[in-house]
């Protein structure tokens, strides 16, 4: 197979990227093709063993994508199409909420154990385990493809319950986004999601209260 194809093949996968094993049964050499294609500027590192080809014909050589992307492309190539969904602060930024990159997200799986990931695009994405099916998630697009992303509300909810992520945000910050995604969520979407949570934190609860319908 020759480098045109090898590429294509790339470009095919969920979110333009794939995992070393994923095309070594159509390449002889898998590491010194993809060292190649790296090279010419056709295909980007994700982290080890993952790689992806740019949209548009641009230079991977000067180009990477944002984090969230990156992240669910990551996470897609490692356990399939729609198992993954971009939540917190990363859907935060999805949403528009967070106007600057705190350079780490946050991936829900449907596994438990899975150790953070530095990406060599740059940014860390964490892993935490989630019944996907139970997320309220949509499918969005990215600049590497579609992929499930937790909705305004849900993200909202996460931002008030998760601790880590306030502390990673900053109390500005994390205001600041909780105040851009309440003023895009009702209160009956709102209130969905805490009838469907075990545990409700007296901020969302509280928050609940001052929406409107």
């Amino acid at each position: 197979m020759d480098d045109v194809e090898v590429i294509r093949t790339i470009e095919r996968a969920p979110m333009r990227t794939v995992r070393t094993e994923d095309i070594g049964a159509i390449v002889t050499n898998t590491t010194r093709t993809i060292a190649r294609l790296i090279r010419k500027g056709a295909v980007t590192k994700l982290a080890h063993g993952v790689y992806t080809v740019p949209p548009d014909g641009a230079d991977a050589r000067g180009w990477k994508p944002p984090l969230e992307a990156g992240a669910l492309a990551l996470a897609t190539a490692r356990f399939g199409p729609r198992a993954v969904v971009l939540m917190g602060a990363g859907a935060a930024r999805h949403w528009h909420a967070i106007p600057r990159a705190i350079g780490i997200t946050t991936i829900a799986v449907g596994e438990r154990g899975i150790k953070p990931v530095e990406l060599a695009t740059g940014g860390r994405v964490h892993f935490v385990f989630r019944r996907i099916d139970e997320v309220d998630a949509t499918l969005e697009q990215t600049v590497l493809g579609a992929a499930l992303v937790t909705s305004p509300p849900q993200t909202l909810f996460d931002l008030l319950a998760n601790r880590t992520v306030r502390a990673a945000l900053g109390e500005g910050q994390h205001s600041e986004a909780v105040a851009n995604l309440a003023a895009r969520v009702t209160r009956a979407q709102f209130q969905r999601v805490l009838e469907q949570s075990s545990r409700v934190p007296p901020s969302a609860r509280a928050l609940l209260a001052s929406l409107e319908d």
